[in-house]
């Protein structure tokens, strides 16, 4: 018994000893206890300068069916690989990758997996574009949040959004991805959707890292056209485009994505003053860049590289730290820094940007993601009620003559047009792991909104273009036996995204000319516009009684449509981008500068002004603005000022209602916007209520301009208040 307790004690002993030599020997970055910049340090400098280049690239793993990414497949990744694509929604497959990279790599540095989740991952979320005309931030975070949990499940860690690109010209296809034409706006909603992705905390499993991009002025290409070059001032670079990043990087976004855009002749992935002076150095970002896809080697055909390795060269001492699907930084990184080209101390902040993330994510502890079932990732109850209800907000009541809609009171509906049975298409472009299948078509949105209240019959009447009127006879024919007929034009998913530029934002011809031959009925006409961007209207316009701009509402849109249409909901969406008269107007927006001539340099041939402003959108109810109340009329510079407004519900139905605040300086050493959108707030409005709605000035922040270094600056005078057609006069004095 003793001999056993005597050997019992030197096991323990032996036991302990080899315990403590094991906490011992144990890498200060493998140690969970250990703070993130005492892990990356210790990292850093046990890695070889291969190891650190090869976490610098990232490559694709799994489908690729963006047709714009073309590139030879990655059929051997190499698995100390530092980021990978991730196509596919199986965390099985992920896994795998990530035990190689764990496994049989010299240190264990896991892999960081992306993916474009920009309105949703499978639970697929209205169009940016659309998300904005809500104007209700709370569900937009609550929309990414979901998005994150979508994603981060299937084996995502990162995705590449918000996109918080300031777009002025709808012939851009890439609009649907923005909060449209003003910086505020995209600020505002950049900032929501970094906090419903990343949460309060990134390694949370269900939240992912956001990527602001496209960093930056990429929505300024010229005429539209993806690629292409952009001339932008110091400037307007600072007055329209720089806010929404700041913003973002102050709300604590992981990553930003350098743009393809050349900017006035430095393009956007090899500016050193938009990525390291300014992103680094005095915004103190300390994530990461990543590039756009091919955008590194792509300064070759932009004319600042003569090959690959010096894209590399410009591109990293820039301030680019991941390529994405360049093969640039893999082939030349290494030899770049043998040559003293790059200098070791600019690897090593590269690489610890990288592994800052990989460690907030915590993928050094938790590599690995369960493999839960569909069922339990996607189009949960409260994910679906969400889409619904942000789709519901998003909605735009363009038009409604002699108060068309709602439709009540009636018994025969003809619901015509290529979008009316049409799933695919309403979930827009970039729908990540989105399936027609979990969507519901229009038709069956109204078939669900008017059973047993009125019978509805359908006839597709055209495609979505060509000139094959065939069906028009079957189109008129049920109609002319309809009490109203709803038509569901637009665009195809595909004419709006990445590489989907239009020289036109009219709808094909064919489309007009469906509505002009139902119109002969003398029926009511509503039209169920879906669209990724703006639409030139104008003819359109005249053809119908009412127009609903649905945008691409994902796969939860068509009920809340269906319940605009009878009333059952009341519309509350206003339009985050102008509406163009017509084509030839654009750009067009709200918050040009001023005139030299404001009674001359009109269009002869067509309106000057918009066929919808910015902000436009009608209810079924109406609203009464009293006036202006402002705290102050005179202030001092550091002084605060309050200014509310009370609005009344004086219609019949229960309302909501979002107020916008404009400011305006008439008289400024550098000449300002017209009128420039400060602070917006939407409230629930009972029927026969009034509502208080208050806007807090900061007057540097909100009466204040910045100049081309980027300064803000607020000079003492006279500022205009603006709500609607109310507006006050504040002096602010030195």
């Amino acid at each position: 018994m003793r001999n056993r307790k005597i050997i019992l004690g030197l096991l323990l002993a032996v036991s302990c000893i080899l315990g403590a030599q094991n906490k011992k020997s144990m890498p200060i970055y493998k140690d969970a206890k250990r703070s993130v910049e005492e892990r990356v340090n210790d990292l850093v400098s046990q890695m070889t300068v291969e190891e650190k280049v090869l976490q610098l690239n990232q490559y694709t793993l799994g489908r690729n069916d963006n047709a714009n990414n073309m590139a030879d497949p990655v059929n051997d990744i190499p698995p100390g690989i530092g980021s990978l694509i991730y196509f596919s929604s199986n965390p099985e497959l992920r896994n795998r990758v990530q035990k190689r990279a764990m496994k049989e790599t010299r240190l264990g540095i896991p892999v960081i997996f992306g993916y474009d989740v920009i309105h949703g991952y499978r639970t697929v979320y209205p169009i940016s574009l659309a998300q904005a005309c809500s104007w209700n931030t709370d569900l937009v975070e609550k929309a990414c949040a979901v998005a994150a949990q979508e994603a981060r499940m299937s084996g995502v860690d990162w995705t590449f959004s918000p996109m918080i690109d300031v777009a002025r010209d709808p012939r851009w296809g890439r609009v649907a991805e923005g909060y449209g034409e003003d910086p505020y706006t995209n600020a505002v909603f950049g900032v929501a959707s970094v906090k419903g992705y990343q949460g309060n905390d990134l390694s949370n499993p269900q939240n992912v890292a956001a990527c602001l991009k496209h960093y930056i002025g990429y929505g300024a290409s010229e005429a539209g056209r993806d690629y292409v070059y952009t001339e932008i001032s110091q400037q307007t670079l600072w007055d329209t485009y720089m806010h929404p990043y700041e913003e973002g990087v102050k709300a604590g976004a992981a990553t930003l994505m350098s743009s393809f855009n050349d900017i006035s002749g430095t393009p956007g992935s090899a500016n050193h003053y938009t990525l390291t002076e300014i992103l680094k150095e005095r915004w103190g970002h300390d994530g990461f860049v990543v590039s756009d896809w091919g955008s590194i080697e792509q300064l070759r055909p932009q004319g600042v590289a003569k090959d690959k390795k010096e894209a590399a060269l410009k591109a990293f001492n820039a301030g680019v730290e991941m390529d994405m699907m360049n093969r640039s930084y893999d082939n030349h990184l290494a030899e770049l820094v043998k040559e003293g080209k790059v200098s070791e101390e600019k690897l090593n902040d590269a690489v610890k940007r990288v592994l800052r993330i990989k460690f907030r994510l915590g993928l050094f502890d938790k590599p690995y993601t369960p493999n839960g079932a569909e069922k339990d990732r996607f189009l949960l109850p409260k994910s679906l009620e969400i889409a619904e209800k942000l789709a519901e907000e998003s909605i735009v009541l363009l038009k409604n003559d002699n108060k068309t809609l709602p439709l009540t009171n009636i018994s025969k509906i003809a619901v015509v047009g290529p979008m009316a049975k049409s799933k695919w298409h309403l979930l827009g472009s970039w729908r990540a792991q989105g399936q027609s299948d979990d969507a519901i078509s229009l038709f069956e949105g109204l078939e669900n909104e008017f059973k047993n209240k009125a019978q509805l019959s359908y006839a597709s009447g055209c495609d979505f273009e060509g000139d094959d009127k065939s069906g028009f006879e079957e189109a008129k024919s049920i109609a002319k036996n309809a009490d109203a007929i709803i038509l569901c034009l637009g665009e195809k998913a595909q004419w709006s995204g990445e590489n989907a530029s239009r020289s036109t934002i009219t709808l094909p011809q064919i489309q007009e000319e469906l509505v002009a031959e139902l119109k002969k009925l003398g029926k009511p006409v509503i039209l169920l516009l879906s669209s990724g961007r703006p639409l030139e209207l104008n003819r359109l316009d005249k053809l119908s009684n009412a127009m609903l701009q649905i945008w691409q509402p994902g796969i939860a849109g068509a009920n809340p449509i269906a319940g605009i249409v009878s009333g059952r909901i009341n519309p509350s969406g206003k339009l985050s981008i102008t509406f163009p008269y017509s084509t030839g107007q654009i750009p067009i927006y709200y918050n040009h500068r001023q005139s030299a001539r404001p009674h001359q340099g009109k269009y002869q041939d067509i309106p000057s002004t918009p066929l919808y402003e910015f902000a436009h959108g009608l209810s079924y109810t109406s609203y009464e603005y009293g006036e202006l109340q402002p705290s102050a009329l005179k202030i001092k510079k550091g002084n605060k000022l309050s200014v509310s407004i009370a609005v009344t519900n004086t219609g019949n139905m229960d309302g909501l209602e979002t107020v916008h605040w404009f400011i305006s300086d008439p008289v400024s050493t550098i000449s300002r916007p017209v009128k420039e959108l400060k602070h917006f707030e939407k409230q629930m409005i009972e029927k026969g209520q009034t509502k208080t709605f208050t806007f807090n000035i900061d007057p540097i922040r909100d009466l204040g301009f910045v100049n081309g270094k980027g300064e803000k600056f607020l000079e003492a005078g006279e500022y205009y208040i603006i709500v609607k057609d109310k507006k006050i006069k504040v002096e602010v004095q030195d």
